[in-house]
């Protein structure tokens, strides 16, 4: 069972590395991040408004640190 749900995570380690590492996927964060700079008047500079951005941008961070290191070479 053990091997059967590394072989998962490993598929989906790798192609989720494979999909974020497209040019496609780059425009669209740098659209999200656009459009989140576009709304910051309207928002008033909140707080809320600065939090989205800083969550996102963390969860997509701490995802890849773990898909980047299912790939990394092992450090003796």
């Amino acid at each position: 069972m053990l091997i059967s749900s590394t072989a998962w995570y490993s598929r989906f380690a790798k192609s989720s590395a494979h999909f974020c590492g497209r040019p496609r996927v780059f425009v669209l964060a740098l659209l999200v991040i656009l459009i989140w700079l576009v709304t910051g008047p309207l928002f008033q500079f909140s707080d809320t408004w600065q939090l989205v951005i800083n969550t996102g941008t963390t969860i997509v961070t701490f995802l890849m640190v773990f898909f980047d290191s299912e790939y990394a070479e092992p450090r003796y």
